[in-house]
């Protein structure tokens, strides 16, 4: 099988939630949690990582408003998804994250996780979420 592997990043100005999807690119899993330091340690942790990971396509959550319409923060995911790709030369597309948080937050509710532990993991729940929606809404 031919690796398809994706990943999915929910951009924060603080941390980054990383998620992955099997090699087939079907079924995303949440990684980890990246912790940002500097745009240019921050892109280039990326770029390493999405050669390490052999990943064959970027998923990043745009923040838009409630109505829809691109925000502040949307025009900085753009920006840091534009240099990935110069600095990867792997495609960056972007996926409506609207409620991925809520939906973070509702999944480790149900599961019965503590709000302390729910903290430390919800951006890279959200992350999962972000890249399975993308998954699948373009499978073959």
């Amino acid at each position: 099988m031919q690796n398809n592997r994706k990943m999915g990043l929910d951009f924060g100005k603080a941390r980054i939630g990383v998620a992955f999807s099997d090699i087939s690119g079907t079924i995303s899993s949440a990684d980890h949690i990246y912790k940002s330091q500097s745009e240019e340690k921050d892109l280039q942790y990326f770029a390493n990582l999405i050669s390490e990971k052999s990943v064959t396509l970027t998923v990043l959550g745009l923040p838009l408003n409630a109505d829809g319409t691109e925000s502040e923060m949307s025009m900085q995911v753009r920006q840091f998804g534009d240099k990935l790709f110069k600095l990867s030369g792997v495609e960056v597309v972007y996926q409506d994250e609207r409620y991925t948080s809520f939906e973070a937050e509702e999944i480790l509710k149900e599961a019965h996780i503590k709000w302390e532990k729910r903290k430390e993991i919800l951006d890279k729940v959200s992350a999962q979420i972000i890249l399975q929606n993308y998954l699948d809404e373009h499978q073959k």
